[in-house]
């Protein structure tokens, strides 16, 4: 179970399916999570957190490329507008070996507005196209666009319509589509994602005005029931944060979305399937928490929640033998669950 990924192509390369795709969470969809969320299911599409091109180009690009192998399929999402530096990047993810590049046109930070990256693209769709382009050119990947409904003062169907009609052409066959706008002046970027109302129907209607295609939804979506209803207007759904804080809501997904009869692992067998990483990530000198503080949520809802929250989060701090304390919490679990199935 590597920590590092190598920077030769992983062949072969998967194909990505998007009927589940779990976000582009900054400071969430990390590496450790990924590999986490992984157990749960072997199916849905992930996505490292957004990376900027001049983060790739100039800085550490084994922090910013790097994943294990076992996180796949996987996609990269880059924030930039430059349409050299996001041909540059995308020739590296395809180096990396990663199975999508996607672009984020959909984050409302003023931080990253003023380096003409996220939301505020929407009111720019000759420069997406410009990028998608170029992107295309420099990579065999897929190349995908997650934008919102619209942003302030650019929010009617007839602007969206166009923005995709313009980014298609392009070349881009696949949006994620953020059901709200985005508000760029006034309103933080959590505020962004509750304040705005949710507009399915502005994302259904893009679907049947480019039935060809492949449009996927996102924002609010927090039940299994919902979102495979989603699936009778569009091609399929991304999940944030209930992937993160509730992440065994996950378990189901390979059999509802991708038709994998398999069992999946209980929520023991992926505390006990979690302990070789962990473990190595200590030997190289990492902190346990690093990964451990992605898992909180593992067992939500259920007896010993908790503790188990309370002993991840605090008790780890104090001791000196991380290992031990996790070995004692999978002793615990699995007595607290008994005679409960683990996986319930």
């Amino acid at each position: 179970m590597p920590l590092e990924s190598s920077t030769q192509p992983v062949l072969p390369r998967p194909e990505p399916a998007r009927r589940f795709c779990v976000a582009p969470m900054m400071d969430w969809s990390d590496r450790h999570y990924r590999y986490f969320a992984r157990l749960i299911s072997r199916h849905a599409l992930l996505y490292t957190e957004m990376v900027t091109t001049g983060a790739i180009i100039h800085g550490d690009r084994q922090r910013f490329l790097g994943y294990s192998a076992e996180e796949q399929p996987l996609a990269l999402q880059l924030g930039g507008s430059n349409a050299q530096e996001l041909a540059t990047c995308a020739a590296l993810a395809q180096t990396a070996g990663f199975a999508e590049v996607n672009l984020n046109v959909g984050c409302p930070s003023d931080r990253v507005q003023n380096n003409l990256i996220g939301a505020c693209l929407m009111a720019r769709p000759d420069l997406v196209a410009e990028g998608v382009k170029a992107m295309q050119d420099a990579s065999d990947l897929p190349i995908t666009v997650k934008h919102r409904i619209g942003i302030n003062g650019r929010d009617s169907y007839s602007a969206l319509r166009d923005f995709v009609g313009q980014v298609h052409e392009a070349g881009c066959q696949t949006f994620i589509v953020h059901a709200r706008i985005a508000i760029l002046e006034g309103l933080s970027p959590k505020e962004n994602r509750d304040i705005p109302p949710l507009r399915y129907e502005v994302v259904h209607q893009l679907k049947n005005d480019f039935p060809a295609l492949e449009i996927i939804i996102n924002g609010g979506l927090t039940q299994l029931g919902a979102m495979t209803e989603q699936l009778q207007h569009v091609d399929g759904v991304m999940i944030g944060r209930e992937a993160y804080h509730n992440p065994y809501m996950m378990a189901d997904v390979d059999r509802l979305f991708y038709d994998d009869p398999r069992p999946v692992p209980g929520r023991v067998d992926v505390l006990k399937a979690m302990r070789p990483y962990i473990e190595q990530h200590l030997e190289r000198g990492g902190m346990m928490n690093h990964i451990t503080r992605h898992m909180l949520g593992l067992f939500q809802g259920l007896p010993g929640a908790r503790h188990f929250r309370r002993e991840l989060s605090s008790s780890l701090h104090r001791t000196d033998q991380p290992l031990a304390l996790y070995d004692r919490l999978i002793d615990e679990m699995s007595q607290r669950l008994a005679p409960r199935d683990c996986s319930a």
